[in-house]
């Protein structure tokens, strides 16, 4: 192997390896308690080699967004093949599931942290193509769906949001810890993967009769 070959390897391994640290002292210390100064003891390198990579914070935590809106989107997209809009709704929306429960403190970090999007408005940044994209995927779906007949009458990106939104709620109840101690749960003396996936159902089958 080359040279640049291996100096590009490198480099591309340490910013992994910064990358993987951040999102732990993120989720496990908060935003504002994690210091460059941290994150650069957990690589066992200094605050000035984080500093070649990403010139702040706020620049790592936009990577971290970048990167989970690229990974939901490879968990849409092999769905792009079903035929039937509204099974392949559904596929979506489970994929999704997988996506909050496979990647907890990713989810966190894109859905509910604040930082990445004040980055964005900050910056002044106009595109963000992650999370328009995941979200753009949704949409057409939606309206492949009302062209078979479902949602009639209803505004497509207000249908988009109000799926979105329910399943944002979903996920967020179960990487949070909450759902355990919601009184249903308990109740239901079901575990909490077969809950979630039970009352995602029964919201498939809400959607379903609104044709």
């Amino acid at each position: 192997m080359k040279t640049t070959e291996k100096k590009e390897r490198h480099k591309e391994e340490l910013k992994r390896d910064i990358l993987v640290a951040a999102k732990q002292l993120f989720n496990e210390k908060g935003y504002e308690a994690t210091s460059i100064r941290a994150i650069a003891e957990k690589v066992d390198y200094s605050p000035a080699t984080i500093y070649l990579y990403y010139k702040d914070k706020n620049e790592i935590i936009h990577a971290l967004h970048q990167e989970g809106f690229k990974l939901l989107v490879s968990h849409f997209k092999v769905y792009e093949v079903i035929e039937n809009p509204f099974e392949r709704l559904k596929a979506m929306g489970r994929a999704y599931i997988q996506f909050a429960t496979q990647n907890p403190d990713l989810y966190r970090l894109i859905f509910v942290m604040t930082e990445p999007l004040q980055h964005v408005e900050n910056c002044g940044l106009v595109d963000w193509n992650e999370g328009d994209r995941a979200f753009d995927i949704l949409v057409k779906t939606v309206s492949d769906c009302q062209s078979a007949g479902y949602f009639k009458g209803m505004e497509t990106g207000r249908v988009s949001f109000v799926i979105w939104s329910t399943m944002h709620g979903l996920c967020t109840l179960r990487t949070s810890g909450h759902l355990g101690h919601v009184g249903a749960a308990k109740a239901s003396g079901l575990d909490l993967d077969t809950l979630m996936m039970g009352t995602f159902e029964m919201y498939v089958h809400m959607l379903e009769r609104l044709r």
